[in-house]
């Protein structure tokens, strides 16, 4: 409960510190002697200052998460966002030949997000450079943090746009935008050199400062969709550094070496026997400065709800192509009252993915460190262990084990079927079908209409 109430109380003040904004904005470096100010944090924070700047980190992650899943949900058919805003049914499925807009909502809420929370996680890093209220090996420790999640971060920003700018601490002299391969090695570096920050520590050392949404990070028996769970935030720095690794198993996979991948997994908290929902989550709150789950949408309750209600529809071809008792399907989705319609676009099935508007998000659990490993199998050539992986996945949905070839090809179809299932809705599979080339393969849902695989950089970023 601690680290919930800390989230919740200081998190305005975060707003007001930092002023939140974008890595291409400026700061006003005025410092203002009878209050906290950005200069007077960077150049002489106290452990209290600090500690905020991790909770606006944590907090920041959270921004746009809501609109970067519907959008790339869209944009890969697994969903439709039925509301108000047309953009969600037109822009974003190319209605009419139209092109996707880069000063709409859709194009810079995650854009903005994510770099909000590196904002505020490369001021974390000028300040530990500039106070001397702890000593430098408690400093590393809070460097290795912020590193980790500024990798996390960029690794989304990759997914949706294709390209990344990794250097963006000093806003009056910001990088250049990094192809995806050369944004990759960059992020694996930085991972490297948090892991660096990281070691060192014995297994009891804590951090000094609560991290959210950990307590399930190694022993979990909850299940998706149920709501928070409390927890003090104190977890060690040995237990984040298994995160740590997890991510750079992620950025190693995407980077296409099994090999390093495979390396990193055994590091991380990755278990092929483990309970799948285990690992860090997004938490949730309705308090002042906190905010909801936005993904979750209420249930419909009558056949006379408005089609254009706020509701996020499963797309048919997710219901109409999985395999006959697959659970997620029914964990995941439900039968409307009513089949739905809007735009052109139908619907009989709609989102039961959380529990409620305060329900978790998983950050990165077990179950994708084992499709990651089944992917990482793959391309180490070990295919029998992508088999196993595979076959855990498939037997936890309630499906016999795999019945085809035990080939690169066929295995790798079976690995972007199992994570199209496992991962629905949880901005996956726009990403997984551009990099594989399988974007051609999805469904025109009216004439006219367009695949986009890529969101563009928005506007602000090319003045």
């Amino acid at each position: 409960m601690k680290n919930r109430l800390i989230m919740k109380t200081k998190y305005h003040l975060m707003l007001v510190l930092l002023v939140l904004v974008t890595a291409s904005c400026s700061f006003d470096e005025e410092i203002d002697p009878n209050g906290p100010s950005l200069g007077g944090v960077e150049s002489n924070a106290s452990l209290r200052q600090l500690n905020e700047l991790t909770i606006g980190v944590q907090a920041t992650s959270r921004n746009g998460q809501g609109i970067e899943t519907t959008a790339s949900g869209t944009l890969a058919r697994e969903l439709y966002l039925f509301d108000a805003d047309p953009r969600n049914t037109g822009d974003l499925l190319g209605k009419n030949g139209i092109q996707l807009d880069n000063n709409s909502f859709y194009s810079t809420a995650q854009f903005t997000g994510s770099y909000r929370c590196i904002k505020n996680a490369n001021v974390l890093l000028a300040a530990l450079d500039n106070t001397q209220v702890i000593e430098e090996t408690d400093k590393n420790a809070y460097r290795g943090f912020a590193k980790t999640y500024i990798a996390y971060e960029l690794i989304q920003i990759l997914k949706s746009y294709g390209t990344a700018r990794i250097d963006v601490a000093d806003p009056d002299n910001l990088g250049p935008f990094l192809e995806f391969d050369a944004a990759l090695v960059e992020i694996r570096n930085l991972l490297d050199d948090a892991q660096n920050d990281l070691s060192g520590f014995t297994s009891l050392d804590q951090f000094l400062f609560p991290i959210s949404g950990f307590d399930d990070l190694i022993d979990t028996s909850g299940e998706m969709g149920d709501d928070v769970r409390d927890d003090d935030g104190q977890i060690t720095i040995d237990e984040f550094l298994l995160f740590n690794r997890a991510v750079a198993a992620l950025a190693a996979v995407y980077a296409e070496d099994g090999t390093g991948a495979l390396s990193e997994l055994s590091n991380s908290y990755f278990d092929l026997m483990g309970s799948l929902t285990n690992g860090p989550k997004y938490v949730f709150g309705l308090g002042a400065g906190d905010q909801p789950n936005g993904v979750f949408r209420s249930p419909s309750t009558s056949a006379e709800e408005p089609n254009n209600a706020d509701q996020i529809i499963v797309h048919d071809s997710w219901i109409n192509d999985a395999e006959a008792g697959d659970t997620r399907v029914a964990s995941k989705s439900a039968v409307r009252p009513m089949p739905s319609a809007q735009d052109g676009l139908n619907g009989t099935h709609e989102t039961r993915l959380y529990a409620s508007n305060v329900a978790s998000i998983d950050i990165l659990r077990n179950e994708e460190l084992i499709l990651l490993y089944a992917e990482a199998s793959i391309l180490a050539s070990n295919l029998q262990d992508a088999e196993d992986a595979l076959n855990i996945i498939r037997n936890a949905a309630g499906l016999v084990n795999y019945g085809g070839l035990q080939n690169a090809d066929d295995l790798t179809t079976e690995l972007l079927n199992q994570r199209r299932y496992s991962l629905w809705a949880e901005n996956h599979r726009m990403f997984d079908l551009r990099r594989y080339d399988l974007s051609n393969t999805l469904p025109i849902d009216r004439a006219g209409d367009q695949v986009f695989n890529v969101l563009p950089i928005p506007l602000s970023e090319n003045q």
